[in-house]
């Protein structure tokens, strides 16, 4: 018996009309992203392990999809290694590359390797798949689209500014009321000095990261875990639980819990300045400040966004911030960046859910001229060209089957009018066109039948 095909867990196959969806999302991103004077780059599906082994924390690293080297890629271990079983040892000898992980270390090399060619501030944006060995579920697969924006080079806080404008109207041309979520790593920081564990911060962050997802009591578990007492625990309860939109009640506890921390006061003015320059614009959702927002990824230094749907029982569906020095570790110093990323996927999932796909977005073929043979295909080839160079999706069925396997075709495609011109028809111009929908027919010229169309 033939093996029955399959693809890999947590990856998927789309159809036409899946596609149109799809494609619905990235014309929404990215006329948003060009609105905003965004422009595009693509890097490759596979990056150097030295590109992003360290980048993502302990958790990311175990993520990453390696690519076994081609060749004989176990000439350089040794029989003493591989009785070992060390997996962690073994791999930097037969894998020499990876599946990326995200778009944002890639962006780094980018701008690094081609530094002499981009001005700052340097604003890009991609629209690429990236790669997860993560546990399969709804709402995250192994691959899956990442769109994302920065702007790298600045350190005005309009940029932030900016990247909140862009999440607001993506999601209002999208119709998906969501929640922005604004914190800031600074205050996060103030946050771990002020219970006395500031060495502990990105095991803070990574717990905290989890709480939506595993609950507070299992993220005080992973704490007591990472080696934080129970009294610095009791100290974290209050932000852990501060709920609500009203933003200068938080800032006042916060204000209160940090005292004179410097870095945790900076992220103060920093979320204060935000919130300020936001006053200016008609932004259509909320925006509010979540203390709990931590973002697991280690290179944020700064603000961290993320956006959750409100009527949709999702996860993330959109996040990013602020990173002071992601291009230092590829040597480029000092210089800042601020970016988003929108989960295509997710979104996918939220608008199904919803139901909030536009009816009539997928676009395809608009005219189908029945084929009733040779003869008659020949005269007919002529009105497919003239339909095309008006810019009319067309097409002539490609042999003279049967009227109903042809009717089928054009049900099956959705498509919305058949030409049905046999030997008079194509001799005086004048055509049969049934409109698919209503089931009605009539007849018509061609160019009646191209002005009707458009």
């Amino acid at each position: 018996m033939a093996h029955k095909p399959s693809i890999p867990k947590g990856t998927r196959d789309f159809s036409p009309q899946e596609m149109a969806k799809r494609n619905h999302i990235f014309d929404t991103i990215k006329e948003v992203y060009e609105l905003f004077g965004f422009s595009q780059i693509e890097t490759p599906a596979m990056e150097n392990l030295s590109t992003l082994m360290g980048k993502y924390g302990e958790e990311g690293d175990k993520l990453l999809f390696k690519v076994i080297n081609s060749g004989d890629y176990l000439k350089k271990v040794s029989a003493d290694e591989l009785a070992t079983a060390d997996s962690t040892k073994i791999i930097s000898k037969i894998s020499e590359k990876g599946l990326r992980y995200d778009l944002t270390v890639p962006f780094a090399r980018y701008v690094v390797q081609h530094r002499n060619d981009i001005q700052f501030p340097f604003k890009r944006y991609q629209i690429q798949p990236v790669w997860r060995a993560d546990r399969p579920q709804r709402g995250r697969y192994r691959e899956f689209f990442q769109c994302d924006a920065d702007v790298i080079g600045s350190n005005s806080l309009m940029n932030e500014v900016e990247i909140i404008q862009m999440l607001d109207k993506v999601f209002t041309k999208l119709d998906i009321n969501v929640v922005i979520k604004l914190n800031n790593r600074k205050i996060l920081a103030g946050i771990a000095e002020s219970i006395g564990y500031p060495e502990k911060l990105i095991d803070i962050t990574v717990a905290m990261d989890k709480i939506d997802k595993i609950g507070p009591d299992a993220v005080y578990d992973e704490l007591r875990g990472k080696g934080i007492d129970d009294d610095a625990i009791q100290m974290l309860e209050p932000f852990m639980n501060l709920q609500g939109n009203d933003t200068n009640q938080k800032m006042n506890c916060l204000g209160e819990f940090i005292g004179d921390s410097a870095i945790g006061n900076r992220g103060m003015l920093e979320v204060e300045e935000v919130f300020d320059r936001l006053k200016a614009f008609d932004i259509k959702n909320e925006v509010e400040l979540d203390l709990t927002l931590a973002r697991g990824l280690s290179y944020y230094t700064g603000a961290i966004f993320e956006v959750v749907a409100k009527d949709a029982k999702m996860g993330s569906i959109s996040g990013g911030g602020r990173y002071d020095d992601l291009t230092g570790i590829f040597g480029l110093k000092d210089v800042s960046g601020v970016g988003i990323s929108f989960g295509a996927d997710r979104i996918y999932d939220v608008l199904t859910e919803l139901d909030k796909f536009p009816k009539t977005q997928l676009k395809g073929t608009q005219v189908l001229i029945v084929n009733f043979g040779k003869e008659e295909e020949k005269k007919a080839v002529k009105i497919l060209t003239q339909l095309r160079e008006e810019g009319i999706s067309s097409e002539l069925f490609p042999e003279s089957a049967k009227m109903q396997k042809q009717m089928k075709y054009a049900n099956h495609n959705n498509i919305p009018w058949v030409i049905l011109a046999g030997e008079d028809e194509l001799q005086s111009g004048v055509l049969s066109l049934k409109n698919m929908e209503s089931g009605d027919q009539f007849k018509i010229t061609i160019d009646e039948l191209i002005s009707k169309v458009k």
